[in-house]
C-alpha cells in the first residue's frame, strides 16, 4: 500500500488532458483517418464516426482511464487487480505496446528523415520518383534514424511522469496544435489549374470531405463505413494497448474524471477532423480524386511530398512545417506506447524507472532493426488472413490492432459490463463528486453493443466474416 501512495501522478486535469491527447494525436489520425473519410462517402464517415466517438469510443475510453485510476497500476497487473482469474487480460494489453515500439519507431524515424529534407531544403529531392522506396530499402539511414528517434521516445520517458512526459506534453501539444490549424486554414486557400486546363480548390475538396456521399451507399456499404470508423476509433483514442490504463493509474483520486474524458475526446476528434482538413483538399487540389485513394505510408511520404512540389516555393515551407506536426505527433504517441511497457515492468517485477526503460529500449531497438532490415535483407511478402500482402512490419501491425487489440477490447467489456459489473468503473468516475452523466448509454455499451461490434470486427479482421 505504502508503494502505490508514493506513486507518481499527473499535476493536475490539465496535464492530464494533453498527455492523454498527445497519446491519442498519432499517425493514425494523420494518415488513415483522411484515407477513410475520402473513402467512405465523406461526410458520412465523419457522422458515423463522431457518433461512435461518443458511444463506443466513450465507452472504452472511460473503462480504461477508470480501471487505471482505481487499481494504481499499470495493464499488466491491473485487470489481475479488479479480478484474479483475469490477469491475463493484462497480459495481451501489454503485450501490444511491446509490438507496436518497434515498427512504430522505424516509422517516425521516416518521419525524421523526411522533415530534415524540407528543413534543408531538399523537399524536391523527397518528391521525386523512387525516393521513399530508395531511402527505407537502404541498408543504414532507415536503422541511424530510426535510433534517433527512439531515443528522444527513450529521453522523455527516462525523465518520469511529472518532468518527462507531462513537461513535454504541455510543450509539444500547444504547437502541434498550433500547427495543425495553420496548415488546415491554408489547404483550404489553395487552387491549382493542372494541364487540362481544369482548375480544382481546396473548398472543392473540404466539401469532398464534409458532404456525405449516398450514392450507391447499400446495407453492406454502411457496414463497412461503420467498421472502417471503429476500427479508427482505436488509433484514434489509444485503447486496446494499455495506454490509458497506464495514464489512468498517474490520475489524482480528486480530479473530475468525466470532465478530462469528455476533454479528450473532443480535442482527439477535433485534431482527426482537422488532419482531414489538412490532407484531402490539398491531394485532391492538386492531384485530383484518383489522388485521395493513397493511405498510410504512401500518402504521407509519396503523395503529400508531390502535393508540397506542385505548390512552387511555398511548398517547401509547408512540408517541413507538415513533417514537424508529424514529428511531434508521433513522439508524444510513441512516449505513451513506451511509457505502457515500461510502467508494467515496474508494477510487476519493481524494476526501477531506468532499469525499466533501459530494457525496454533495448528490445524495442532489437526489435525496429529487424523491421527496418524487412525492406531488404529480410524481405519477404505473404498474405494475411484479410487479404492484404505484408513483410515484417505489416504482420506486427496485424498482430497487434487487428487481433490483440479487438481481444483486449472485448475481455474489457465481459470482465466490466459482467463480471465485476459497470457499477466499479461508474463509482470510480463520480468519486470526485462528479456526475456521470451518461451512465444508462455506458451501460448498454460495455454489456451489449460494444462487445458484439467487437467481435464483428475481429472476425472481419480475422477473414472469417467476408460478407461485410
Amino acid at each position: 500500500m505504502k508503494k502505490e501512495k508514493s506513486r507518481n501522478s499527473f499535476s493536475g486535469s490539465l496535464g492530464f488532458v494533453l498527455t492523454a491527447a498527445g497519446s491519442a494525436v498519432g499517425l493514425g489520425n494523420i494518415w488513415r483517418f483522411p484515407y477513410l473519410a475520402a473513402k467512405d462517402g465523406g461526410g458520412l464517415f465523419l457522422v458515423v464516426y463522431l457518433v461512435l466517438a461518443l458511444t463506443f469510443g466513450f465507452t472504452l475510453l472511460t473503462t480504461e482511464i477508470a480501471i487505471g485510476r482505481k487499481t494504481k497500476q499499470s495493464p499488466l497487473t491491473a485487470y489481475g487487480r479488479l479480478h484474479p482469474r483475469w490477469g491475463f487480460l493484462g497480459v495481451f494489453a501489454s503485450l501490444v505496446p511491446v509490438i507496436i515500439l518497434p515498427y512504430y519507431c522505424v516509422i517516425g524515424g521516416w518521419v525524421v528523415k523526411y522533415f530534415l529534407a524540407y528543413l534543408t531544403g531538399e523537399g524536391a529531392l523527397a518528391a521525386s520518383d523512387g525516393y521513399f522506396t530508395d531511402f527505407i530499402t537502404g541498408e543504414w539511414q532507415p536503422v541511424v534514424f530510426m535510433a534517433v528517434f527512439l531515443f528522444l521516445v527513450a529521453f522523455v520517458i527516462f525523465r518520469g511522469v511529472n518532468k518527462g512526459i507531462e513537461s513535454f506534453s504541455r510543450v509539444l501539444m500547444p504547437l502541434l496544435l498550433l500547427l495543425v490549424v495553420g496548415i488546415a486554414v491554408f489547404s483550404l486557400t489553395i487552387r491549382y489549374q493542372d494541364e487540362a486546363g481544369a482548375v480544382r480548390t481546396g473548398l472543392e475538396g473540404f466539401r469532398i470531405f464534409v458532404v456525405p456521399d449516398l450514392e450507391g451507399m447499400t446495407v453492406k456499404g454502411f457496414f463497412t463505413v461503420l467498421l472502417d470508423a471503429m476500427g479508427q476509433l482505436f488509433f484514434s483514442l489509444s485503447v486496446a494497448m494499455g495506454i490509458m490504463v497506464t495514464y489512468g493509474s498517474y490520475v489524482r483520486d480528486d480530479s473530475n474524471l468525466v470532465k478530462s474524458i469528455n476533454q479528450i475526446e473532443i480535442f482527439d476528434t477535433a485534431v482527426a477532423f482537422l488532419a482531414g482538413v489538412m490532407i484531402i483538399p490539398a491531394v485532391y487540389t492538386f492531384m485530383g480524386r484518383e489522388g485521395m485513394a493513397a493511405s498510410g505510408p504512401s500518402l504521407m511520404f509519396v503523395s503529400l511530398p508531390r502535393v508540397f512540389a506542385s505548390m512552387g516555393k511555398v511548398g517547401g515551407l509547408v512540408g517541413a512545417l507538415f513533417f514537424a506536426m508529424v514529428l511531434f505527433a508521433a513522439l508524444t504517441s510513441a512516449v505513451s506506447v513506451m511509457e505502457a511497457v515500461v510502467s508494467s515492468l515496474m508494477d510487476r517485477f519493481h524494476m526501477s524507472r531506468f532499469r525499466a526503460a533501459s530494457l525496454e529500449t533495448g528490445i524495442a531497438l532489437a526489435g525496429a532493426v529487424v523491421v527496418c532490415l524487412g525492406y531488404n535483407k529480410l524481405y519477404f511478402d505473404i498474405t494475411l488472413p484479410n487479404g492484404a500482402h505484408a513483410q515484417i512490419l505489416d504482420i506486427m501491425d496485424y498482430i497487434s490492432n487487428n487481433c490483440l487489440m479487438p481481444i483486449v477490447a472485448i475481455g474489457t467489456c465481459v470482465l466490466i459490463g459482467w463480471i465485476v459489473r459497470p457499477g466499479v468503473v461508474i463509482q470510480e468516475a463520480e468519486k470526485s463528486g462528479c456526475k456521470f452523466g451518461r451512465r444508462p448509454l455506458y451501460v448498454a455499451m460495455i454489456r451489449y453493443v460494444a462487445p458484439v461490434l467487437l467481435v464483428i470486427l475481429l472476425l472481419k479482421s480475422l477473414g472469417v466474416l467476408t460478407v461485410i
